[in-house]
């Protein structure tokens, strides 16, 4: 398969800052699908499998680093990655199995709502300066309920238009009042699981370019390294609004 040097810069850079988004604020992924999905001759489920493929890594390394700081080590955190993960592998196959189902401009409209209404809560809740709307607490069947569903229908609209966990999960959980950096170490947690499992649905379906994904996974990778540091040292609230404006702006031009 022959890519041109301009596509693979191009490809790397937005590979790049997703990573960074990916453990900073959550969502970031979502670029790496949509730059498959608009400058790449690869199908809507090959986008999806590519993406998913590439997202299992990143959500290894960002799961090690946030170990390492430490959002991962105690009680609530394995607690709600537990239950998180699991409910998310079935909602994952399934919508892996549901994108088959799916053309490509049907594709397109998902991905660009998923990305403008991501990106429009992410500015709302800035702009109104919004609490949490309720809080969820892992060591209780209510608490763990209401987790693992949210947990399916994450796997569902993750597994179906190829973005990764943290895209929806990080903005999810801080509805629900989790602190923003265990909801980043949870979410790449879930990513594992959810990416691991649509990959493997994906690949059964013969939907993984490994020459993309190693093209934009590596640079992805680096960049889930940077935005953890990031994530520790600068107020996510700038980067939130910045995200929350493009992302809004790439789901319009997708539904377009």
């Amino acid at each position: 398969m022959a890519i041109s040097l301009l596509l693979i810069a191009v490809l790397a850079a937005i590979a790049l800052v997703a990573g960074v988004g990916i453990t900073t604020i959550g969502p970031g992924g979502i670029f790496v699908t949509v730059a498959l999905y608009a400058l790449t001759p690869l199908s809507s489920t090959e986008v999806a499998g590519t993406a998913h493929a590439t997202f299992i890594v990143t959500g290894l390394v960002g799961t090690v680093a946030y170990a390492r700081s430490g959002e991962l080590l105690d009680g609530d955190g394995r607690g709600m990655a537990a239950i998180l993960s699991a409910a998310s592998v079935v909602g994952a196959l399934a919508g892996a199995a549901l994108n088959s189902y799916v053309s490509r401009r049907l594709f397109g409209v998902l991905l660009g709502a998923v990305a403008g209404l991501t990106g429009a809560t992410l500015l709302y809740r800035e702009w109104r300066e919004l609490e949490p709307i309720v809080s969820v607490d892992a060591s209780n069947r209510d608490g763990q309920a209401a987790l693992g569903t949210l947990g399916f229908g994450l796997g569902v609209a993750s597994g179906l238009v190829g973005v990764g966990g943290p895209v929806l999960a990080v903005p999810a959980l801080v509805v629900l009042g989790v602190p923003i950096l265990l909801a980043l170490g949870v979410a790449q947690v879930q990513s594992i699981f959810i990416s691991g499992f649509a990959t493997a649905g994906y690949f059964a379906q013969g939907a993984v370019s490994v020459p993309y994904a190693v093209l934009v996974g590596v640079p992805q990778v680096a960049g889930v390294v940077v935005g953890w540091a990031i994530a520790h040292r600068v107020d996510p609230a700038r980067l939130k609004v910045v995200l929350g404006a493009i992302l809004v702006g790439v789901g319009g031009y997708l539904i377009a």
